[in-house]
């Protein structure tokens, strides 16, 4: 077993808090991604897991046991860090047994394990080489090797694909997907790529400013965001966040107007003070109509074609600022004026406190 259990952890520096009130059960075998906004706490509550700083308050459980002061050597944990930390001067086997050396392991142990995570790593051709010999990817996946022959409780991984390139860190991060599911352990992986959060994870944590905003899988997050923080970091383009009127509409729907003009309704009864609310859509779910059968009309500022699929920037009358993405090739251009179609069936609606609002 390997579960993680955080109870009301926070850390202070000084005056300065950091984390406040974490409380999250990380679940034997899972892999649980945390991310957020630079300096939201992810790599500092990585560190208290780790050992390697200590929490101001609450406590931090290993399989039941309280390792809230247990020094990080003995926690059983691994850390694979954002550099790769290498040995310069050692091969690849030196560094990959460097520490179980220091362990007194004995050499037969030591040279299996060596060879298991080889072969799972694909790395076996490369142990006679230094680090300098080998490319990006071949020495991160050296630095999770070395935490592997620990054959540790858990793994815990600090933003270890930044320093790569865009095509490695996809190819990469395939690798680290199908570790995960040889391996069954447990995997707490920090990073601040949502994308790398929605391909890896079992679930996610979003963090802001030292809080936790939601938990969820991937999905969960993508289709039913908790707030309008989480609806606008989790998903990419990002989503259409706009201010709108709400108000009764015919026998059980809602109206909802954009621009102070143009309206559409809505199955359902949205209650909301004042009718103001935040209407959520993502880019995908928005479509080019034609003339006149759009639920609000637009100009053209920018044309992103991508090939598969086209990302129409465009302006409403009111100024506000709406993203579409067309699949396929799309025959626009900066300067047109289209209408903007919405699909309803999968529109998020939130309050004036950014809470997600039910539609009843």
């Amino acid at each position: 077993m390997s579960q993680i259990t955080l109870t009301d952890v926070s850390r202070a520096f000084g005056k300065i808090g950091v984390l406040h009130d974490i409380n999250l059960d990380i679940l034997d075998g899972e892999l649980i991604v945390f991310v957020g906004p630079s300096g939201c706490g992810k790599s500092t509550l990585l560190r208290l897991i780790a050992g390697l700083d200590l929490p101001t308050g609450g406590a931090i459980a290993i399989d039941g046991k309280d390792v809230t002061t247990v020094p990080a050597a003995d926690r059983g944990l691994a850390m694979v860090f954002q550099s790769y930390a290498l040995y310069p001067h050692m091969s690849v086997r030196q560094n990959l047994a460097f520490g179980l050396e220091n362990a007194r392991m004995a050499r037969a142990e030591i040279d299996a394990r060596i060879a298991e995570a080889a072969r799972m790593l694909e790395i076996a051709p490369y142990l006679d080489r230094r680090p300098g010999q080998l490319s990006g990817g071949q020495r991160q996946r050296v630095a999770i090797g070395r935490a592997i022959v620990r054959n540790p409780t858990a793994f815990l991984l600090d933003e270890p694909l930044s320093n790569l390139d865009a095509e490695l860190r996809i190819s990469t991060r395939a690798e680290l997907a199908a570790l995960h599911e040889r391996l069954s352990a447990t995997m707490v992986y920090v990073t601040h790529d949502q994308i790398e959060a929605m391909t890896l994870a079992d679930r996610i944590v979003v963090l802001r400013a030292g809080r936790i905003e939601q938990i969820g899988t991937p999905l969960d997050l993508y289709n039913h965001p908790a707030n309008l923080f989480v609806a606008g970091f989790i998903g990419a383009p990002r989503m259409n966040l706009l201010p709108v009127k709400v108000a009764p509409g015919g026998t059980g729907r809602s109206s909802l107007t954009l621009d102070g003009s143009a309206g559409f309704e809505i199955d359902g009864i949205v209650s909301a003070a004042n009718g103001d609310v935040t209407l959520g859509l993502r880019p995908h779910h928005i479509s080019l109509a034609d003339a006149g059968q759009g639920d609000v009309a637009a100009r053209v500022a920018l044309v992103e074609a991508l090939g598969s699929e086209t990302i129409v920037h465009t302006k409403t009358s009111g100024g506000q600022t709406m993203l579409a993405v067309v699949p396929g090739q799309c025959p626009v251009t900066s300067g047109d004026t289209v209408d903007l179609k919405f699909d309803t069936s999968h529109l998020h609606l939130f309050d004036d406190t950014g809470l997600r609002i039910a539609v009843s």
